[in-house]
C-alpha cells in the first residue's frame, strides 16, 4: 500500500469516526454512550495522523547514499505491506457510506438468555400500586423466580424491548433487551417468553402490558419469565436501547 493511501486510510477512518459520534449516533449500535469522547479523540488523532502522513508524502525527506536494504538481507522486501492490508479501507468506508445494523434479534435468537444474579429476598422492596406497572426485563425475572411473598401474581405489568423469534423451538417469540458492559463484543440478552399475541416482525419494539404466565411455581426457579399480553403497542428504538432500563422519557 502507498503512502499516498495509507494517508487516506487514516482520513477515511477519522472521518468515520467522527460521522458516527459528532453528526449521527450511529456509534451507539456498537459500543456504550460513554465510550464517545473516547471515539471522538481516537477520530481526531486519527486526522492528525492523515495530515502529518499527506505532508511527509509531499514533502519527501531528500534521499541518503545509505546502501541498508530493506531486505533484511534475506532476498525480499519487508517494507511493504501485505495486500491484506487494502480491506482496512472496508470498514472505514462502511461508517461513512453504510453502517453495519445493530445488534438485535438475529443475534439474540442464538444466544442463551443472561443469567440473572441471586438478590437476597430482605432486597425486594414492595411493588408501587401503579397499574399497569413498568418493569425492566431484569426485574420482572428476578420477582417471578426469586421473590417468595410472589408480589408479581395477578399484576399488570408492563414491559418494553424488541421482538426475538424463538429459533430453537422454532414456536412462539421472546421480548428481549440487549445490555452492552462495554460494546458489542460483551452483548448479553435479557429475555422473556411472550404468550397470546402473535410475534411481530423481529426486531420491532413493542410494549407489553400483561400478567404472568403461570409456568413452575412463582417465587422459585422453576418459574418461567413469561408474560399472558393484554395489549400490545409498537414504539420507536429508545435511546437507552442497549441498557435493560426503563424507556426515557420521550423515546
Amino acid at each position: 500500500m502507498k503512502r499516498p493511501l495509507q494517508a487516506l486510510l487514516l482520513l477515511l477512518s477519522g472521518l468515520g469516526l467522527l460521522h458516527a459520534t459528532l453528526l449521527t449516533d450511529l456509534y451507539l449500535r456498537y459500543v456504550k454512550e460513554g465510550m464517545r469522547p473516547v471515539l471522538i479523540a481516537s477520530g481526531a488523532v486519527l486526522l492528525v495522523l492523515a495530515a502529518a502522513e499527506a505532508w511527509s508524502c509531499w514533502n519527501p525527506k531528500p534521499e541518503s547514499d545509505d546502501t541498508h536494504s530493506d531486505d533484511g538481507g534475506h532476498g525480499h522486501d519487508h517494507s511493504t505491506p501485505p495486500h491484506v492490508a487494502w480491506l482496512l479501507f472496508l470498514p472505514a468506508l462502511s461508517l461513512l457510506v453504510y453502517a453495519p445494523p445493530a445488534i438485535g434479534a438475529y443475534t439474540a435468537s442464538r444466544e442463551a438468555p443472561k443469567v440473572v444474579a441471586v438478590t437476597d429476598q430482605d432486597d425486594f422492596e414492595p411493588l408501587p400500586k401503579t397499574s399497569p406497572l413498568p418493569m425492566t426485563l431484569t426485574d420482572f425475572t428476578k420477582r417471578v423466580q426469586q421473590d417468595r411473598e410472589q408480589a408479581i401474581e395477578g399484576r399488570e405489568i408492563q414491559l418494553t424491548g424488541y421482538a426475538t423469534p424463538d429459533d430453537q423451538s422454532g414456536d412462539g417469540w421472546y421480548l428481549t433487551r440487549t445490555i452492552f458492559s462495554c460494546c458489542a463484543a460483551d452483548a448479553q440478552f435479557v429475555k422473556v417468553r411472550v404468550h397470546g399475541t402473535p410475534p411481530p416482525p423481529a426486531d420491532t419494539w413493542v410494549t407489553l402490558t400483561g400478567t404472568w404466565h403461570p409456568t413452575g411455581t412463582l417465587g422459585t426457579n422453576s418459574a418461567e419469565a413469561a408474560l399472558d399480553v393484554h395489549a400490545i403497542k409498537e414504539v420507536p428504538r429508545p435511546t437507552n436501547g442497549y441498557k435493560d432500563a426503563l424507556p426515557l422519557p420521550g423515546s
